[in-house]
């Protein structure tokens, strides 16, 4: 009994010990989601699509690479003004274009889709993690606050039920908005990645 009594000592107090720990991620991640709905903001600010210029332009790319000029190619992908991913591989591509070299335009549209992944993961992960931080911050302080009411000190008993409940505030809203923006910028991203699509196989024609 003597052991498991001193296991069982060790167990909560190496819980109770991530205590702080965990309000300092929970804090963390609450600023970090602020920050991210500011940038989604300003990101939604300045995204515009324009389906008969793209489809213009794709036009005119594949007709001059078709006939092998690719510097007019080349000329025509920089006047794409999109949302900003799709502009940026534009102006990539016509860099590669102007060194003929089709071949590595391919790779450049994977490269995208990495990054547009990778700007998900920011979001995705503080989805996931933030919620269970916010239950770990309200599973820990129920053992100080069962001592306490069994005890019949209700400060203690109030004190760690507050945090319990604020954690577990904290790590709701820090998911909620990991979620609803991942769902957003994926849906955002789906469509950037078909325009990019749309420009790569304009320019594998003449291929």
């Amino acid at each position: 009994m003597a052991i498991d009594s001193s296991l069982f000592q060790i167990m909560y107090t190496a819980s109770a010990a991530m205590l702080y720990p965990v309000v300092i991620l929970l804090i963390l991640a609450v600023t970090v989601s602020l920050g991210l709905i500011g940038e989604f903001i300003s990101e939604y600010a300045k995204r515009h699509r324009n389906v008969k210029q793209l489809e213009q332009i794709g036009r005119n790319v594949k007709e001059h690479v078709n006939k092998s000029s690719y510097d007019e190619a080349a000329s025509h992908l920089l006047k794409l003004d999109q949302n900003q991913l799709v502009t940026s591989f534009a102006n990539d591509a016509a860099d590669h274009l102007k060194k003929n070299t089709l071949s590595s335009i391919e790779w450049l549209s994977e490269e995208y889709e990495v990054r547009m992944t990778k700007r998900l993961e920011q979001t995705k992960i503080l989805s996931t993690v933030a919620p269970m931080l916010g239950l770990m911050g309200t599973l820990i302080p129920l053992g100080p606050a069962l001592i306490g009411l069994a005890q019949g000190d209700i400060l203690q008993l109030a004190n760690n039920l507050m945090i319990a409940f604020a954690t577990t505030v904290l790590g709701l809203f820090a998911g909620i908005v990991g979620y609803v923006l991942t769902l957003i910028r994926k849906r955002w991203y789906w469509q950037d990645m078909a325009d990019i699509d749309y420009l790569v196989d304009s320019l594998e024609t003449g291929q």
